[in-house]
């Protein structure tokens, strides 16, 4: 065997590094199952407080959902994922607890096995399978998914689920239905991902629409003197460049995607009803600089909570909307100060600007959604003052409420800064800073 060589140097270094990142992966879904084996010691506390007090079980699980979210700084969301699962892991999923335990599997597959489980165990509670099937469905289901990505599993699991509680196709698709929803996440550069999970039939359906409509618009902004059927819509010329600008430029994805915002913004893309925004009725809350409004400069403005707006949307929207208040901001950001003078009206739109969303640690709630309520009960003698009322979702306004029993009560208090203290029934404090503005120079 000859000397090593540089190549061989290197492709030794690339699998030293490959080897410790696959070995610290497994030695984080190990820490991963030892946090799931505390939310299961945590599960028995909560029954035990339960069975004390039946009467407030609801109380009692969102302060605990509330607990974990604020000290590991989750969403709500997360945090009731994290417990259903390791729910399902100490309750019927024995084999898949031992596998992620020897960080065989990563919490994203447990996520997805327990969901598929579900299934199983409906059928074991309502007869219609023998008991000893979650057994079957765990052995079959580990033997993609420790071997396999957690997307794979997820189909497999599925699919090993419909089988042994004997699930016809249609049934599976109608239960899928269910599921159907509509999220937006954030992107960089003003954008967002608007992802629809619906039917696949509708969802093909829509597609052929736009493609349809897209068709008709590329086909209609063509020059007539000249034939363009064989051209694919990016090489497409002008003939004549005085037309440039009175003539559609637009990509096939863009006319696409322009068309889709034009049907839910205004049911119809044609110029009788406006365009998008015009047709706006969700509630948003802009804030733009008076010299940017007036067009003196180009400021961005910012679309509170989610980042920056270019102005000309911003001066654009103001255009459209009676609704905008004057905000007076010291150097910091900090709103201290609006225009309205009506008192009651004045308050609940300084608190609407100040909050932007619910005050609970982590929470993002917009505020419109939410209710404002008095930090220091009003009924203790806390007073109806701008230092004294926050925004609070529903769940983590119902925190505070006094018929929820000492042990699980939580108190909030608005400090001078305009953050929110929360005290919660461990004796744990947590702040929620006020927000602040984005100022841009």
């Amino acid at each position: 065997m000859g000397p090593q060589t540089d190549f061989d140097l290197e492709l030794e270094e690339r699998r030293r590094v490959l080897d410790a990142w696959v070995a610290k992966r497994q030695q984080i879904a190990t820490l991963e199952a030892e946090a799931a084996e505390l939310l299961v010691e945590q599960i028995t506390l909560h029954d035990a407080d339960v069975s004390a007090s039946p009467f407030h079980r609801d109380a009692i699980y969102r302060s605990m959902i509330s607990e974990f979210s604020a000290a590991g700084h989750f969403s709500k969301g997360t945090v009731e994922f994290a417990f259903a699962d390791a729910q399902a892991l100490c309750t019927h999923l024995p084999a898949v607890r031992t596998a992620f335990a020897s960080g065989a599997l990563s919490p994203l597959h447990v996520r997805e096995i327990a969901r598929a489980s579900a299934i199983v165990i409906e059928a074991i509670r309502n007869k219609k399978i023998d008991a000893s099937a979650m057994a079957l469905f765990e052995a079959a289901v580990l033997v993609v998914a420790e071997h396999d990505s957690a997307a794979r599993t997820r189909a497999h699991a599925r699919q090993v689920a419909a089988t042994l509680t004997g699930e016809s196709l249609g049934e599976r698709h109608e239960r899928a239905t269910t599921e159907r929803c509509v999220t937006v996440k954030s992107l960089d550069d003003g954008l967002a991902l608007l992802t629809a999970v619906l039917p696949e039939w509708i969802a093909h359906a829509i597609s052929d629409r736009l493609s349809r409509m897209t068709q008709q618009i590329v086909e209609t902004r063509i020059n007539p003197k000249t034939s363009h059927d064989d051209l694919p819509i990016e090489n497409l010329a002008l003939e004549d460049p005085e037309e440039e600008e009175c003539l559609d430029t637009r990509t096939w994805a863009q006319i696409r995607t322009d068309l889709f915002s034009d049907l839910l913004l205004a049911s119809d893309p044609s110029a009788v009803h406006g365009d998008g925004l015009d047709n706006i009725q969700a509630r948003v809350q802009v804030t733009i600089a008076a010299g940017t409004l007036l067009g003196a400069d180009n400021r961005p403005a910012e679309l509170d909570g989610y980042g920056p707006l270019h102005p000309d949307i911003a001066r654009d929207l103001a255009g459209r909307n009676n609704g905008w208040t004057r905000l007076f901001l010291d150097p910091s950001g900090m709103i201290i100060e609006t225009d309205t003078y009506t008192p009651t009206e004045s308050m609940r739109r300084f608190l609407r600007a100040r909050d932007q969303h619910c005050r609970f640690p982590g929470c993002r709630m917009p505020a419109h959604r939410c209710e404002i309520d008095h930090n220091h009960d009003h009924a203790k003698g806390g007073s109806t003052s701008i230092d004294n009322l926050s925004h609070f979702c529903r769940t983590h306004h119902t925190l505070k409420h006094p018929d929820i029993p000492d042990p699980h009560r939580w108190t909030a208090l608005q400090e001078s800064d305009g953050g929110v203290s929360w005290h919660s029934p461990l004796g744990r404090d947590y702040k929620d800073p006020s927000p602040r503005r984005v100022m841009f120079v």
